[in-house]
C-alpha cells in the first residue's frame, strides 16, 4: 500500500493550491514548475482531481485550478481514493486475487492492523494541516530550490510565494 507518483503529485499539487490559491485559480504550468513535476502528467492529475470533485477548473484568461472546498474539509484519503481507486484499501499486499479474513494471504494477519492504522492516519490528516506544516517550514513539498521557501527564492531570483 505504497503511494504512486500520481498520488504524491496530487497531494503536493493540492497543498500548493491550498497555500497559493487565495488570489484566484493557479495555472497547471505554474504548479508543475514549482513542484518539478512533468507538465502533461500533472495536467492529467489535476483534471482527475476535478472529476473527483476536489478541484474546480476555470477557463479563460484568469483560468486555472482552485480547491472546490476549503482545505480543512479535505483529507489525504479523499485524494488517494481518487488517484489509487477505491480498491486501494482492500487490495492484497502480495497482489493475490482473494485475500480476506476468510482467505488470508501469509501477510494478511500482520498487514491488516498496519493498513487500518495507515488508512485512519490518512483520514485524520487534512489538506489544511499539511499546508500549515509546509507554510511553517516543518516540511517541504519538493527539493527544488525555492519551491516553497521565500528566503531561498530571493537567493535564486525566483518570485517569492504568498504566505
Amino acid at each position: 500500500m505504497l503511494l504512486t507518483h500520481t498520488s504524491q503529485y496530487a497531494i503536493q499539487s493540492l497543498v500548493y493550491i491550498a497555500l497559493n490559491g487565495g488570489d484566484g485559480p493557479l495555472l497547471s504550468r505554474e504548479i508543475s514548475t514549482k513542484l518539478g513535476a512533468p507538465s502533461a502528467y500533472l495536467s492529467k492529475i489535476l483534471q482527475l482531481m476535478c472529476r473527483g470533485g476536489l478541484l474546480q477548473s476555470h477557463r479563460g484568461r484568469r483560468g486555472g485550478f482552485s480547491l472546490r472546498d476549503p482545505a480543512a474539509n479535505l483529507n489525504l484519503m479523499d485524494i488517494i481514493n481518487i488517484t489509487e481507486g477505491e480498491n486501494f484499501t482492500t487490495e492484497c499486499l502480495l497482489g493475490l486475487k482473494q485475500c480476506s479474513d476468510e482467505t488470508a494471504c501469509p501477510m494478511h494477519p500482520t498487514w491488516k492492523p498496519i493498513k487500518e492504522r495507515i488508512i485512519q492516519m490518512l483520514k485524520n490528516q487534512t489538506l489544511a494541516s499539511v499546508a500549515d506544516a509546509v507554510r511553517e517550514g516543518k516540511y517541504r513539498l519538493t527539493d527544488l530550490p525555492g519551491a516553497l521557501h521565500p528566503e531561498i527564492d530571493a537567493t535564486y531570483g525566483v518570485c517569492p510565494l504568498d504566505s
